[in-house]
């Protein structure tokens, strides 16, 4: 009884160092972002601190800051009016070899938006 148990802790934290190690690569690199129910997309460039995101052909900066291996923050660095000064929460609820799902929402706001990331680069 004591094997099995010892087997089974054994595989499942395996699979959890795992996991974790799969989601950190979306920290950083190039990501083509796509809304649910849209055809909205944006291309972002993302470092450990700042993702610099393009839509339409305008580049907005964000600085970024991860709550965990599944959460990060976005805010705008140079705001124009209050929703640019609004934080950004993301959660990630799920995730493939190349990409993430996720929900999002501002701040104080009770809009969720759902999509998807595609690592690029």
């Amino acid at each position: 009884m004591k094997y099995i148990f010892f087997i089974v802790a054994l595989l499942a934290f395996t699979s959890c160092k795992k996991n974790t190690v799969a989601i950190t690569k979306f920290k950083t690199g190039t990501f083509k972002t796509l809304l649910k129910d849209t055809d909205i997309t944006s291309l972002a460039v993302r470092n450990d601190s700042v993702q610099i995101e393009t839509y339409n052909n305008v580049k907005d900066t964000f600085a970024i800051e991860w709550k965990s291996n599944f959460e990060y923050t976005l805010l705008k660095v140079n705001p124009k009016n209050a929703l640019d000064s609004t934080p950004f929460y993301v959660k990630i609820t799920g995730f493939k070899e190349n990409s993430y799902t996720f929900i999002a929402h501002y701040k104080g706001s009770n809009f969720k938006q759902k999509g998807e990331a595609i690592k690029i680069k």
